[in-house]
């Protein structure tokens, strides 16, 4: 046998479907994603891994669509596929005859992602075998369907799911397709290639090699996580209860100012809304209206997180700095941070609540007020 490793190698990309279930305003291997079409990213990642030439076969009346896809890659070369996959593979083969390659790799459009991991176990595994294919674990349990009852089960720990590309000696392969006489259209080149009597080797796939299908996989937009900080600054003043961080705290001064006037949390919430876009505290409760003259901040806390929650993102984690030379914070800490977090809707470990002071400097140092610094992240929900 010749050693593939080293060998010339080809690869065949099957681009020939309709791709209807994917719900996309064009056949699915021509839809973007991650703003290429489908097809040229496994194109680029057969190019990348040494694949010389790339045979695409399309549907006929495609021809435009995917020179498009594939304008300025080297080594292309179009063919229109046939009314089945295995007719469009054959005419794929054929079109490498007049300068075989040693090898051949077979792979679907609709599995952009290709590592090159996985190239370089399927030819070192054509050392020894004719053909291979990349194979990943059945993890969940599996039930034979009849009519909607199960009818029996079936045993995980032989099956395995089969991916592409998938690698063959090219000669072998090439007759395997001219002899197929399946009766049934065949799923894959593994099927060929075994009706053949070519033994084909089982190596580790990877999950990044899922297969495309439908529409909600080519939804991969995800907004980022956001960012946002807030600041806020209170008077403390005699006879006025002092919050700080949604807790009451014994004082000889309380902090006077827009509702129970919790610096903190006033902070927090201008984070939150700073991450999603939505203005301040002052722009969803004036200061001026008199509904909020001592409302809990809480209520503030709580329309944020569900306006964030409203815009498609929750809490990651909040970072609290509070400036001031009195009180301590410290023996309040903890629980600052579990009524935070409740607030926030996420883990204690989520809420940092931290302080300093201005080496009295400053209204704060001459203890005359309390501000308050707060960074939110925001986390996309479709991460969570």
């Amino acid at each position: 046998m010749g050693t593939p490793t080293t060998a010339r190698f080809a690869a065949v990309i099957v681009a020939a479907g309709q791709g209807l279930r994917a719900g996309q305003p064009v056949p699915k291997q021509f839809a973007l994603w991650r703003g290429k079409p489908l097809v040229r990213h496994s194109a680029e990642a057969l190019l990348a891994a040494g694949a010389r030439p790339v045979v695409v076969a399309i549907a006929a009346g495609h021809e435009e669509m995917a020179a498009q896809a594939l304008a300025g890659l080297p080594d292309i070369h179009l063919v229109t596929g046939g009314a089945t996959r295995q007719d469009s593979v054959r005419s794929a083969l054929e079109v490498l005859a007049s300068d075989a390659p040693e090898a051949v790799l077979i792979h679907d459009a609709a599995r952009p992602d290709c590592p090159s991991e996985v190239v370089e176990r399927l030819l070192v595994a054509l050392d020894g075998q004719p053909g291979a294919i990349p194979v990943l674990p059945v993890v969940d349990s599996l039930a034979v369907d009849a009519s909607g009852l199960m009818a029996g089960s079936a045993p995980r720990e032989q099956l395995r799911r089969v991916q592409t590309p998938q690698a063959f000696r090219y000669s072998d392969i090439l007759s395997a397709h001219r002899a197929w006489q399946g009766a049934t259209t065949a799923g894959d080149d593994a099927q060929v290639a075994r009706a053949a009597g070519l033994a084909v080797a089982l190596v580790e796939g990877d999950e990044r090699l899922r297969k495309l299908t439908f529409a909600e996989d080519f939804m991969t937009t995800l907004p980022y996580p956001r960012t946002g900080t807030g600041f806020d600054v209170h008077r403390l003043v005699e006879g006025e209860e002092l919050w700080l961080c949604g807790i009451r705290i014994e004082h000889t001064h309380g902090l006077a100012g827009h509702s129970d006037a919790d610096v903190a949390l006033h902070a927090v919430v201008d984070a939150v809304l700073g991450a999603v876009g939505a203005g301040d505290i002052g722009m969803h409760f004036p200061p001026s209206d008199p509904q909020w003259r001592g409302a809990p901040s809480s209520r503030f806390v709580e329309h944020a997180v569900d306006l964030a929650l409203r815009a498609g993102f929750q809490i990651g984690n909040v970072d609290v700095t509070l400036i001031c030379e009195a009180p301590k914070v410290g023996p309040h800490r903890d629980a600052m941070r579990a009524r935070l977090a409740e607030l926030l809707g996420v883990g204690i470990g989520a809420v940092s609540v931290k302080a300093t002071t201005t080496e009295r400097l400053g209204f704060t140092g001459r203890g005359e007020g309390i501000a308050a610094q707060a960074v939110a992240t925001l986390v996309p929900l479709e991460r969570i």
